[in-house]
């Protein structure tokens, strides 16, 4: 169904000004363009003009909304079934049980998200005196809608509450008021990125909500990695199987961070030399 549509919205999307981006060829180009609008400090708007920029946001508004009526469409059973099969291979992974800190996503179904209940369990302590067993866990908390996000982190599901939107963020202080650790301030780098999303593909690509928060992230914390000498961490997507796209499908400009990885009820897709080494 979801190729039907996306089919359909390839031929609606070709009387837009100007044809969406050419797919990248490679994983490398598509990082390496990434970095050298980062280094050199060039405006998207400078690389790209405001009738191309304007057709590429139209056609990932339209291809948004196919895929919202995809998700839609998926029965409870089958979602479940994704997500129990999802979080599986990432719990029994070695790559995840090797890490030690990560960032992750709080799944909402509202959104339709791929459930990570299980694995956010699996980085906290169980019980008192598990502490050392536990991964430091941090999760994003929106600040405004200016596509600033933080990622902050939490010791027990307690730590988090509802926003405006109904949806579980890390209160900003702890319970004895103190400012909860910034993964952007802190001492040692997270391995590990466990990122939502409205489509993917194969070659790296991936689509948000239209926000930019998740994007705008990342892209500061590659460059904060890269100003302290540490290792870039893996940056993992989860996806139903009506969100993986063919290639090409899905457009991109400069600001677009690319994953390293997709996890579906499949298995993993190992996409970046990094994640062909690790995974």
């Amino acid at each position: 169904m979801i190729k039907n549509a996306v089919a359909s919205l390839m031929v609606r999307l070709h009387h837009l000004p100007l044809p969406r981006a050419a797919p990248a060829s490679t994983y490398h180009h598509h990082a390496r363009r990434l970095q050298l609008s980062a280094s050199t400090s060039v405006r998207p708007a400078a690389a790209m003009s405001t009738t191309a920029e304007q057709a590429v946001a139209d056609q990932k508004r339209a291809l948004r909304t196919e895929v919202r009526k995809a998700l839609k469409a998926l029965s409870p059973d089958q979602r479940a079934s994704e997500d129990l099969a999802i979080q599986t291979t990432i719990l029994d992974s070695s790559w995840f049980k090797a890490s030690k800190r990560l960032c992750a996503y709080i799944s909402c179904k509202q959104l339709r998200e791929v459930d990570t209940t299980k694995i956010l369990a699996e980085c906290l302590p169980s019980s008192p005196g598990q502490e050392d067993l536990a991964k430091d866990l941090y999760v994003p908390r929106v600040e405004d809608k200016n596509r600033n996000m933080r990622m902050l982190k939490i010791t027990t599901m307690d730590d988090l509450v509802k926003n405006s939107m109904n949806i579980l963020e890390p209160s900003p202080v702890d319970a004895s008021g103190d400012d909860r650790e910034d993964v952007l301030s802190a001492s040692s780098p997270v391995d590990l990125f466990l990122l939502p999303g409205q489509a993917f593909d194969r070659t790296g690509r991936r689509l948000g909500r239209g926000g930019g928060y998740y994007d705008t992230f990342l892209l500061k914390y590659q460059e904060l990695a890269k100003e302290k000498g540490w290792n870039r961490p893996l940056l993992v997507a989860l996806s139903y199987s009506v969100q993986i796209m063919e290639e090409g499908i899905i457009p991109i400009n400069s600001t677009d961070v690319p994953i390293d990885a997709l996890i579906s009820s499949s298995g993993v897709i190992p996409i970046s030399p990094a994640a062909l080494e690790r995974m």
